[in-house]
Parts: structure tokens; sequence; C-alpha cells
């Protein structure tokens, strides 16, 4: 027996290793502190921003309450910038879990995060505008209601065209449009139905779905929801998911935003464990990059998802051709320098941490138990290498050893520091670790839940 059990034990803690090696080399998803729907990435100087939506943990039908925010330079690393925009923020808007796909923008140093959920006077389907001066806020309801309602009035995507106008787009089983005012939260001539929709040479082939409004089975266009527009020299282009459920990626081009549209195609396949795959395309340093969403991480699904995003080109004619799904994700376009401080919630793959759950700057890692661990890849520590490292924790609770590793998590860390209580840790760095690396942070202790981690630097 006492043969079995050790045996037993060997045997877990290899295929534990096997399945945290194959684990930390992915990328997709991008973020593992959360599930992560609808990702709207924008632009912004050297920092690309992503604004997603959240699947609770404990849900089984849609439960999305809130907006995440968060930003990479190097597009492996990504950094959790918190929980700017809830339900919360729109006091007219049904106070639960319909807190559906989002995008934001900025114009004129003023950022607008439109989103959609549910009216709570009517249960209609709402657009909202939430405005702040800052990507990570404070928002504020920029209208104080709805900037539309209606039936399937949802997944508004924003669009500014390189004259300065702005349109935004929206809808699932029709789509519309409407050009934006000067103030970006209000139309300036109203909105419409999007042209040609309804015809196949525009939006994809026909095929039989539920139309909500009617109550009843009928033929529709491709498209199904969340429209995605964008625009490279004199060609538009509207990304979306299509063929019902579940739902694959299309698009369609069009020689002006008002059309005429027409239909180029699928461009991605149906999303891994899930049905539906709502995202978007941007440039950013040079490359092109589609993002999506699927059910990839450990319990997810249809109604867990998480960002994931591909590097693309466009083919010569300025056709977009057929993006396979990748777990490798984009190669890295910069690094991280450890000499400057790292935020802890700075990371490229995770097992077993979450984030806080806050809005404004300060945020941390957190539900950090034994076990659990942080990858951070193209970790810059130049030609010396660092002498120590710093780390800072808060809300201590157990203690607990954190190891720095380079490039996988075994042998000799090259710092290990032992936590004992709330605030800021020196150690020296041990061994020659000059160069570039993927940084691993494992957290060692006893049972219970350690503390939260603000974050390292070296020196």
């Amino acid at each position: 027996i006492r043969f079995i059990l050790i045996t037993m034990r060997k045997t877990f803690a290899v295929c534990l290793f096997s399945l945290i090696c194959v684990l930390s080399l992915a990328q997709n998803p991008i973020v593992t502190t959360a599930y992560t729907p609808d990702p709207a990435p924008f632009v912004y100087g050297d920092i690309l921003y992503m604004f997603t939506g959240h699947d609770e943990d404990d849900a089984t039908y849609f439960k999305m309450k809130e907006w995440m925010l968060y930003s990479t330079e190097d597009m492996v690393n990504w950094t959790y910038l918190g929980t700017p925009v809830t339900t919360a923020t729109f006091e007219w808007a049904f106070q639960g879990d319909r807190a559906w796909a989002s995008q934001a923008v900025e114009r004129d140093g003023k950022w607008y995060w439109y989103v959609c959920l549910t009216e709570a006077a009517t249960n209609a389907d709402a657009l909202a505008v939430a405005v702040a001066d800052d990507p990570q806020g404070p928002y504020r309801d920029a209208i104080g209601g709805p900037l539309a309602t209606g039936w399937s009035f949802i997944d508004p995507t924003v669009f500014i065209d390189n004259d300065g106008s702005a349109y935004l787009f929206w809808g699932n089983k029709g789509c519309w449009y409407g050009k934006l005012a000067s103030d970006m939260i209000s139309f300036e001539n109203g909105y419409q139905e999007v042209p040609g929709f309804h015809d196949p040479a525009c939006f994809g082939p026909e095929s039989m779905k539920m139309n909500w409004a009617k109550g009843k089975e009928e033929m529709m266009v491709g498209y199904e929801e969340g429209p995605w527009v964008s625009r490279r020299g004199d060609i538009y282009y509207m990304t979306y998911p299509a063929g019902g459920v579940p739902e694959y990626m299309a698009y369609s081009t069009a020689p002006s935003i008002d059309g005429p549209w027409t239909y180029r195609g699928r461009i991605m396949d149906e999303a891994e464990n899930a049905f539906t795959i709502h995202g978007g395309e941007v440039e950013f340093k040079g490359r092109n990059y589609m993002f999506y969403h699927n059910g990839a991480l450990p319990n997810g699904g249809g109604f867990h998802r998480s960002a994931c995003v591909e590097e693309f080109t466009y083919n010569e004619d300025g056709s977009i051709p057929f993006i396979p799904f990748t777990r490798k994700g984009p190669a890295p376009v910069g690094s991280i320098d450890p000499y400057k401080r790292v935020e802890a919630e700075t990371m490229a793959w995770s097992w077993g941490v979450k984030t806080d759950r806050l809005a404004g700057k300060d945020h941390y890692v957190t539900k950090i138990d034994n076990g659990a661990w942080i990858k951070v890849r193209e970790v810059e520590f130049g030609v010396s290498g660092p002498k120590e490292l710093c780390l800072e924790v808060l809300k201590f609770q157990n203690p607990a050893t954190v190891e720095f590793y380079a490039d996988a998590m075994g042998g000799r860390p090259f710092a290990a520091v032992e936590v004992k209580d709330n605030g800021s840790f020196r150690v020296p760095a041990a061994g020659n670790v000059s160069g570039r690396h993927d940084v691993y942070i494992l957290f060692r202790g006893d049972d219970g839940q350690f503390f939260d981690m603000d974050w390292w630097q070296v020196k």
C-alpha cells in the first residue's frame, strides 16, 4: 500500500509538473486571473488598452456586472488597470448581471466608454456612455440615461474616421449606426439600419435563425452581432460574429462608411469551448492583431469566456486572411524593465491567483496560496544582472516564501523572500541573471491564503 501511495504521489507530481510546463508555454488566453469576454482594443501612443467584460466565476448563464481594463506595451505581458465601470455607474440601469459588450476610445483628452446594459424601467436593451479624463477613470454617466434603446440594441462599436467624424454601430441580428455629434454622447442626425443589411451579398449567406423580436425562426443573413468597424486606406471593414450559434468570425467591406457593404467571408472558425466569439482588429507598433474570446481556461465555457489575440497580415489586395487559433499567441514587441517597479498585476500567465475588483489606480494580486505562480515574459536584466530584489506585500494573513526563477520553475531561484508580515522586503539576488529571461514567481507555504502582492523590483 505504501508503495502504491508513493507511486501515486510521484505520478501526480509528474502530471502536475507537466501541466504547469504546458500552461507556462501558453499565451492565449491573455488574461488568466479573471474571465474576460468581449475584448475591445484601443491604441493610445505606445500603449494598447483592452477593455473587456467580466464573466463571474459562479455564472451558469450570462452573469456580468462590470467592465475591466488591461494594458500592454509588448503584447505578451498584460497589466490589470482595474474595474472602472459597473452597472452601478448608471443609476437608471438594471443593477444585476447585464453588463454586455463594450468599446472605449479617447477623443480630445476625454475617454468615452460605450456599453450596453438593460434599462430598469422598461427592461429594454440600452446603449450608454461613461466618460472620464483618464482611461482608468473615475468614470461618470455622461448622459444620465440611455443613448439609445431598442430590441437587441447591444454590442456597440465606436469608429473615428480620418476626417474626425465619429460613428457608433451596434446590434444583435440587426445592425444600426449613427454619426455621433461633436460631444460624442449624442447623435448628429439620429440613427438608422445599416443599408443593405438584409442582403446576403452584404452580410453573408442566409440561414434559419431565431428572430427574438418576432418570437419565431426565419431566414436571416449571416451577420449575428458585435460589429467592429475600422479603415485601411480607402476600404472600410466591418468584422462580426456570424452564422448563428455557435458563431464564427466574418467580415464585409465598403467604399464608404455608408456602404454599400460586400460580404468577404469567414476569417476565424468557431471559438474553442464557447458559442460566441466577440472581438475586433487593431494595428499596434506596425503589426495587425485580431482579438476574440474563447472558453479555454480551466472551468471555461460559453459563460466563462476569456480574451485572446492573434497576429495577422493583410493580403496585398487588402483582404483579411483566414486567421487560425493558436495557444502561443503573438510574438513580443517589447520587454519589461525590472529595474523599475513592476506591478504584481503585470503578467503573461498565472496559476491560482486573482486581481482585485477595484476602481482607481492602485491594484494588486490577491487570493494567493500554496503553489500559486505568476509568469512575466521578456524581462531584461541587462549585462551585469541584479544585486538585490525588492518586494511589497499587504493584507498579510499567513507566512510564505516568494521565489523568483529565471525561465523555468526548477532548480535554484535567483531570489527568495520570506514574508512574515506586511511591508517591503529586500533580499540578495543570487546567481548570474543577466540578459533577457522569463521570470516565474512561485508562492510556497502552508494552508490558507498568504497575503496580497503589490509590486516587485530589482536593483
